[in-house]
């Protein structure tokens, strides 16, 4: 659009007879003007060109940028729109994309994971534990068989200790499902496996002193 109003521009000046050598000082001084005028929306649009050839954002990607999580609704030469999860569109100004931290979760494919960090009291069975988080993972439909979940006990922590399940999720639609349904799940085997989910601790000792 941008090249044919140009075109039909220059088009338009030829035929009422102004040429370029008659006006070219004057868009040159315009230009210079423009250029620190319009520096941003410059930057837009040439960010907007790269957008378009190089893609690394499409339309019906999910991004991050900056604090802004969302689906990519519409690419404009400017700005994009980004639909987020609460149905607000936000139109961000395509230099964020380039110049800024992005995250592209459906760049090359779907696949996600998602971590859950567990944490058990000293005292309680392990391998238990182990097994229970991997039936957790394997009983859920939306958890991926390839890649495999993995249970990694991470540390022996303050209070606890600490495991962690990964599972591999398709699509970010499932992300915030899987994320509540594995976290119900594991609370509700913990308690009938007899397996408690440590808290932070604190002990405290009095210490009396003798009266006078």
């Amino acid at each position: 659009r941008y090249t044919l109003a140009v075109i039909g521009i220059v088009l338009a000046f030829g035929k009422i007879g102004i040429g370029w050598s008659k006006v070219q000082w004057l868009i040159a001084a315009m230009t210079v003007g423009l250029g620190f005028g319009l520096q941003e929306i410059f930057a837009n649009f040439v960010s907007g060109l790269i957008i378009l050839f190089e893609q690394p954002i499409r339309v019906d990607d999910t991004v991050t940028i900056g604090e802004v999580t969302g689906k990519v609704t519409k690419i404009r030469i400017r700005a994009t729109t980004i639909r987020r999860w609460d149905q607000r569109e936000l139109v961000v100004p395509n230099k964020e994309f380039i110049t800024g931290h992005l995250i592209n979760w459906t760049l090359s494919d779907n696949i996600l994971r998602r971590e859950f960090l567990v944490g058990i009291a000293y005292g309680s069975d392990t391998a238990k534990a182990e097994r229970i988080l991997y039936e957790v993972a394997k009983a859920n439909p939306l958890v991926l068989k390839d890649p495999e979940p993995i249970v990694i006990f991470r540390a022996f922590g303050d209070n606890s200790l600490e495991f962690e399940l990964r599972v591999y999720i398709s699509g970010i639609d499932n992300y915030v499902p899987v994320w509540h349904s594995i976290n119900f799940t594991i609370d509700q085997e913990f308690r009938k496996a007899g397996i408690e989910i440590a808290f932070p601790q604190m002990d405290v000792h009095i210490r009396s002193t003798p009266k006078n």
